[in-house]
């Protein structure tokens, strides 16, 4: 079945114009699902919102659950940032539809109905849907983040430089594409939502893996 023509099998009976729409509030619902909480639920772990620094995401899993639950939160993330791009791509849905898929789906992670509007940082989400927008600004990206972290052991300090390098490179990747403008909106809102990290870092406070300070990140 071509996908470009006829937007998959479950969705060519309806209007064209709903579409778009429909693909775009599904996105959003499937970015609500917090993966930390019903990993954490499944393990028997702490809810990861009442303990460390409160934050459902793959550090705060790590630090009070172990490698594997934070993997399997990783991965969740990763995957629903990931598909919803990647899937309006392949059904030949335009840029901006693509673009919105993916700003819905980390507004999802951020802000999921699901869990009382409050959801993570929003790290992985992003890299999921960097790699669905292109492979290689994903990896540049992954990269980024992996030798600051690598040097510093700080997580934060990774993710904040991280969504400083991405927008420039997605400015190479895409010109004339409204893919860059996304790219911007998603390191902003990280470096937002990463602000008192930030704080702590220009005084001299944050600690990384093994500092004195491990709920903070």
């Amino acid at each position: 079945m071509d996908l470009s023509t006829t937007h998959a099998a479950g969705l060519q009976y309806l209007p064209a114009r709903w579409i778009p729409v429909l693909w775009v509030f599904g996105a959003y619902l499937l970015g609500s699902i917090a993966t930390a909480i019903p990993v954490a639920r499944i393990m028997g772990l702490p809810d990861p919102r009442q303990v460390g620094s409160g934050n459902p995401g793959a550090t705060n899993i790590l630090r009070h659950g172990g490698k594997k639950a934070a993997l399997m939160t990783l991965a969740g993330d990763l995957l629903k940032g990931f598909l919803p791009v990647l899937g309006a791509r392949l059904m030949g849905l335009d840029e901006w539809t693509v673009a919105a898929a993916g700003l819905a789906t980390f507004l999802g992670h951020l802000y999921p109905v699901y869990f009382g509007f409050r959801g993570g940082k929003g790290v992985a989400t992003a890299l999921g849907i960097l790699l669905g927008l292109n492979p290689l600004l994903g990896a540049i990206t992954f990269s980024v983040w992996l030798l600051v972290f690598a040097l510093t052991r700080i997580s934060s300090l990774a993710a904040l430089t991280a969504a400083l390098v991405t927008p420039a490179i997605a400015w190479i990747l895409f010109v004339g594409q409204v893919f860059p403008g996304l790219v911007s909106i998603l390191a902003l809102w990280i470096i937002w939502r990463h602000r008192s990290n930030l704080l702590r870092l220009l005084r001299g406070e944050e600690e990384g893996f093994g500092g004195r300070h491990p709920g903070r990140h």
